[in-house]
């Protein structure tokens, strides 16, 4: 394989085949070169949506990203006769397998990518690749691994540099991140999501094949993975519907109500947590000096009737910039804690309140909404609700929660052009049988 110039890949990871065309005639009107008939794709719809793709698109290379493990000759001829111009195979497969795919591409007329996915030594396996004569390798940061913040850059430069062969390069890249990666010397671009999840797909394609024309980097408001340090930045982005969808539809606090001076309010901290008795308002009072800026505090009182939360400790919280207060009880003043615009969740509202005497505990496990939450857990909130978010899985959950709203951009901007939920998901034909 001999390339003149960096070539932009459209990476079409849906599971129906209606989408992932619409999709890709955006992308190729935007400048897409080659076509990627995705994983997901495949599983879903077969090599079916090979062909589809040759037919709709006869004069641009079509990958099928079949990721080979075994039966190389075999898979690639299959896929070669569906359309494909270039079959993936991944780098962990044996020797024997890649040589077998090779040998098989070469009768049908397709050429072999070995996909370095989990490959421990990039550098070696992309020489030993070329000697059984692999076109090219990708290298690939997979999406679960985006998730938790890695990027393919650390290697990037050292195996382009070291390769005889082009590599391509996956693993979220944006209108901004494509630069780097085209001066690291990847030769052959491999976009998703920057690409397939934009509301616009033509102008999205169009800033990246720009970007990677010129070396200067687009900004990009969308498709960023978030590290640590950013995590309130991020989730100050999305729902809490966002968030438990992220979570597979975990999560949520059951029962508590929200409420916010208005409905774009979102609420997100780490929580300070408290454990007392209904009524018994000393604990919760005396978290707010516990609670640093940003943080939220979170009550586990039984689910009792009579408040422990009222508009002084939401003054005094105010003052302390604690993000918001989620009390698994009840409070009171409500109209001033509204007027005062301090975001607060509860399961009931009551004018009674109880007395001062401390029982209970400071930064300890509790149980909220029927959610386990403990200190330095993240609370995200909003009008729909209230999620809690584990700590040590943050990072990964804030980052898809991300990817859930980005999918749903896409999806709204399908519904809009005049169809419908039920159309574009394809309801009917993935109903469960039985």
């Amino acid at each position: 394989m001999r390339l003149d110039r960096p070539v932009l890949q459209v990476a079409l990871d849906f599971e129906n085949l209606s989408r992932a065309l619409l999709a890709a005639r955006e992308a190729v009107e935007g400048g897409a070169d080659w076509v990627e008939a995705g994983t997901p794709l495949i599983k879903s719809e077969g090599l079916d949506a090979v062909r589809e793709l040759k037919k709709a698109f006869p004069d641009h290379l079509i990958v099928a990203d079949l990721k080979v493990m075994d039966t190389g000759a075999f898979e690639v001829e299959i896929a070669a006769k569906a359309g494909a111009d270039i079959v993936t195979v991944l780098g962990a497969a044996d020797d024997d397998t890649i040589a077998d795919a090779v040998r098989g591409g070469e009768l049908y007329g397709a050429e072999v990518m070995v996909d370095l996915l989990g490959v421990a030594d990039p550098v070696a396996r992309t020489k030993r690749v070329a000697e059984l004569g692999a076109a090219a390798v990708c290298w690939h940061v997979g999406i679960d691994m985006q998730m938790t913040g890695k990027t393919p850059f650390a290697v990037l430069a050292e195996l382009a540099k070291a390769s005889p062969i082009p590599v391509a390069v996956a693993g979220g890249l944006t209108s901004e991140s494509v630069v780097e990666a085209v001066r690291a010397g990847a030769q052959i671009l491999i976009v998703g999501g920057a690409i397939t999840k934009s509301p616009k797909i033509v102008e999205a394609t169009q800033r990246i094949d720009e970007a990677i024309r010129t070396q200067k980097a687009v900004a990009s408001e969308h498709f960023r993975r978030y590290r640590s340090e950013d995590l309130r930045e991020a989730f100050l982005k999305v729902s809490s519907p966002n968030v438990t969808d992220a979570m597979m539809r975990q999560g949520a606090m059951h029962g508590l109500l929200p409420h916010l001076k208005g409905p774009s309010v979102r609420v997100v901290g780490t929580a300070v947590t408290v454990v007392t008795r209904d009524g018994d308002w000393a604990k919760p009072v005396e978290a707010i000096d516990r609670a640093g800026p940003g943080d939220v505090i979170v009550v586990d009182a039984g689910g009792g009737t009579t408040a422990v939360w009222g508009e002084l400790a939401s003054w005094s919280a105010h003052g302390r910039h604690v993000a918001g207060v989620v009390v698994d009880g009840a409070i009171r003043d409500l109209d001033t804690i509204l007027e005062m615009g301090f975001p607060a969740f509860s399961r009931s509202v009551s004018p009674n309140a109880g007395e001062p005497k401390g029982h209970g505990e400071i930064g300890v496990e509790v149980t909220v909404g029927g959610q386990r939450v403990r200190p330095g857990d993240w609370i995200v909130g909003d009008v729909s609700g209230v999620v809690v978010v584990p700590r040590e899985r943050a990072q990964e959950i804030a980052n898809r929660a991300l990817d859930v709203l980005e999918h749903e951009n896409r999806v709204r901007e399908e519904i809009q052009r005049g169809s419908t939920l039920g159309a574009v998901q394809k309801l009917e034909r993935w109903e469960r049988v039985g």
